[in-house]
């Protein structure tokens, strides 16, 4: 996806309301009124102003559901359920030196407002039977929008993992808010959670991340870039979480070491490894996690070469250097 399009996009989430944990994002509440607000206008149907048709910025329509997942003139900006493959969530998360980082000016969205948008996306951007504008609207679009819904391949996953977890107790919850973690049900009613310590990246050492055991049998995704811990939490910690299928450690100190001991997670899909010292030695560990479908590398010390050996380990694997 382009700079352009990147740009595009992304100004429509630049000021999402964050919301309480737990709670699912409406997209009819929580993030159509800001499309309405502030991005629609440049990202419509075609329409002509002053006898000039003027067309929607990098052919990216935001007004209508199915114009949305459409995506861009560069292709998809949205994979419903999986962030790592958005490039709305990609760009934000990329170094600000970098030419495809959004906002490319003014202040960076805050953890609260990348965390609304990540949940969004996780939840399975539902539109919550919202469709918008149909001018110019396929007919194989309007086909989709009067089906019966299917189950998608991502909730299936997850309603199997969530089969005999028990909701985590108030004090279990409490303690770990007190060593700085934010926990999160995957979506309303769930018991399956996800963790982060954007709040307090500065202080999350592995003694902080320990907290994490407690709730082991319940979490499926890990969120610890920008913190102080070593491989001491990879070893003690993260290699305990059995249901555990995505795990950021981007801008850590953890090394190839440490990757060996997330041999044995069984369930875990994606890894962001952006601006660590892994090395193409580190990768011979991670060809062994055959569950494996995203690994970000960008920054790291990994060679093309060792992404190569990796990506031949795992079939379907999206690994990337650069």
């Amino acid at each position: 996806m382009s700079t352009s399009a990147y740009r595009s996009t992304l100004f429509v989430f630049a000021s999402l309301a964050t919301v309480p944990a737990g709670a699912a994002v409406s997209f009819e509440k929580d993030i159509l009124p800001v499309l309405n607000k502030k991005c629609v206008d440049c990202h419509k149907a075609p329409f002509e102003e002053n006898g000039k048709k003027k067309e929607p910025k990098a052919g990216l329509r935001l007004d209508a559901s199915w114009a949305i997942l459409k995506g861009s003139e560069n292709g998809p900006v949205l994979t419903p359920g999986a962030p790592d493959k958005s490039g709305i969530y990609e760009a934000v998360m990329l170094p600000k030196d970098d030419d495809g980082h959004m906002p490319p000016k003014g202040d960076d969205l805050t953890p609260e407002e990348i965390k609304a948008l990540k949940t969004w996306i996780e939840e399975g951007a539902d539109f919550g039977g919202w469709i918008g504008s149909k001018d110019g609207m396929p007919a194989d679009a309007q086909m989709a929008t009067t089906k019966e819904v299917k189950p998608r391949e991502h909730d299936l996953f997850y309603t199997a993992l969530e089969k005999d977890v028990k909701p985590l107790a108030d004090d279990v919850l409490a303690k770990a808010k007190a060593a700085g973690a934010q926990v999160s049900a995957v979506k309303v009613g769930s018991a399956l959670v996800r963790v982060d310590f954007l709040t307090g990246v500065s202080k999350c050492d592995d003694g902080k991340a320990a907290v994490l055991l407690a709730l082991k049998e319940n979490i499926v995704q890990v969120d610890l870039g920008r913190t102080v811990i070593t491989d001491a939490t990879l070893k003690n910690t993260l290699s305990q979480l059995p249901r555990l299928v995505s795990l950021d450690l981007r801008q850590t100190k953890v090394t190839d070491a440490g990757l060996e001991a997330l041999t044995g997670l069984k369930k875990l899909q994606s890894l962001n490894l952006y601006g660590t010292e892994i090395t193409d030695a580190g990768l011979k560990h991670l060809a062994k996690i055959k569950s494996l479908k995203n690994v970000y590398l960008w920054q790291s010390k990994a060679t093309e070469a060792g992404v190569k050996q990796l990506v031949a380990a795992i079939p379907g694997l999206k690994a990337t250097v650069k």
